[in-house]
């Protein structure tokens, strides 16, 4: 099932920073090759050759065939990991895992989702592939490129499961059988919209008594102006009074004054 690459490379016998310097500074990358079955192997690998095999791998689960040059016998292996520079994109470093043909082994593969959803089409859905990656386990004649995941049937709402993925031969499929893969759900927009929608008549139906509550307390405020009146009115009275006995109590001081001056 899977088409086998070819790399060559060559043993290093140092290590370290250091060396790996050295070695990038040759335009080569340092990498090791590991299994269960041998003690680490060091080596290292011509960038342009690397890169051709990059690209020729594109994202799929391919097993390399390693060409050394100090053994005749190839090793069979796949790539667990690869270090690149964050800034300059250079590669840093290379793990290869390696395999036997008559064992299994655990690898993860890239899902490809195939068919177009019924959702995406009639609905105007999106689909989200929250699993990029599966795990697997199988033999290295077993072991395919890709996952391919068919959503023709799915619908604005609807979710593709682990434990409903389709069997594929030799495969053991190794991730909770409840995990998703693929949903198909609505736009963005559309649950903006929705939710601005549902939110709008409760925030009117809290402002409404608010506002409503608000309006007697201020006719109420308006409604003590008059109060402040009648006080303004009270007040004047009692000034008035305030006068009006003041005005008696001094002519009453006067009258009597008068009098005695006429004598």
């Amino acid at each position: 099932m899977n088409t086998h690459l070819t790399l060559n490379v060559t043993p290093r016998a140092q290590t370290g920073r250091s060396a790996s310097r050295r070695l990038r500074k040759v335009n080569r990358i340092p990498a090791i090759l590991y299994g269960k079955h041998a003690n680490p192997e060091k080596l290292s690998v011509e960038v342009p050759e690397f890169v051709r095999l990059i690209k020729s791998v594109a994202g799929r689960a391919v097993l390399i065939e390693l060409q050394r040059q100090d053994k005749p016998d190839r090793a069979l292996s796949f790539l667990q990991e690869v270090q690149r520079d964050p800034l300059t994109d250079r590669y840093l470093h290379v793990d290869l895992h390696e395999v036997k043909a008559d064992e299994k082994f655990e690898i993860r593969v890239a899902v490809r989702v195939v068919g177009e959803s019924f959702g995406v089409k009639n609905q105007s859905g999106v689909l989200e592939t929250p699993t990029q990656q599966v795990r697997i386990r199988c033999l290295p004649k077993d072991l395919p490129p890709v996952i391919e995941v068919d959503v023709t049937e799915l619908k604005i709402g609807d979710t593709l499961h682990v434990g409903e993925l389709k069997a594929v031969a030799g495969v053991e499929f190794l991730d909770n059988k409840n995990q998703p893969v693929v949903s198909c759900v609505e736009p963005v927009e559309e649950i903006v919209a929705a939710v601005a929608q549902v939110a709008a008549p409760v925030e009117g139906a809290a402002a409404a008594p608010a506002a409503a509550g608000a309006t007697p307390a201020a006719g109420d405020a308006k409604a003590a102006a008059p109060a402040a009146g009648d006080a303004k009115a009270g007040a004047a009275p009692a000034k008035g009074d305030a006068k009006a006995a003041a005005a008696p109590a001094k002519g009453d001081a006067k009258a009597p004054a008068a009098p005695p001056a006429k004598k």
